[in-house]
Parts: structure tokens; C-alpha cells; sequence
């Protein structure tokens, strides 16, 4: 990320009504399409990252599908001792 953290954006929202009144943008439309490309980039990074930890674990998520498709729950005990005897 080349921004870092940064705040932008003025909002005011009726919190009883759960959503936003009003959204008043105090940046401009070069700072919008960059805030867009660092949240498209770090969401597509976590994307690859969690494909590369599926398929290098897969025989555990089958593991653990395969409990749930059973027993439809587990506890922390019961999952790390599916995830660890594969």
C-alpha cells in the first residue's frame, strides 16, 4: 500500500435508522481512484493468499468439511485435533 493509513471522507449517518443521510467527498477524483486501487490490491493479495493456504492445505479442509457434514458443529478441541491428525 502506498497511501498508509488515512482517513477520508466526511460522513453523517442517523445511527436509529442504520444508514447514511448524507456523504460529502473532501477529495478529489484522482484520490478516489487511488483509494480504490490500494483496496482492490490489498483485497486481491488476501485473495491469492487464502487460494495459496486452501490448496496447500487441502487434504485438512476436506478433513474438516467432512466433520462438519457429520456432526454439523465442532469445538476448538475437536477442530484442531481433525486439523492437526491430517
Amino acid at each position: 500500500p502506498s497511501m498508509g493509513p488515512l482517513q477520508f471522507g466526511q460522513q453523517d449517518e442517523m445511527v436509529f435508522l442504520g444508514r447514511d443521510l448524507a456523504e460529502q467527498r473532501d477529495y478529489s477524483e484522482e484520490v478516489a481512484e487511488q483509494i480504490d486501487d490500494e483496496v482492490k490490491q490489498i483485497v486481491d493479495n488476501a485473495y491469492k493468499r487464502v487460494r495459496e493456504l486452501l490448496q496447500n492445505n487441502l487434504d485438512k479442509l476436506h478433513a474438516v468439511a467432512k466433520a462438519l457434514l457429520e456432526r454439523e458443529t465442532l469445538n476448538h478441541d475437536e477442530f484442531e485435533e481433525i486439523f492437526q491428525a491430517v
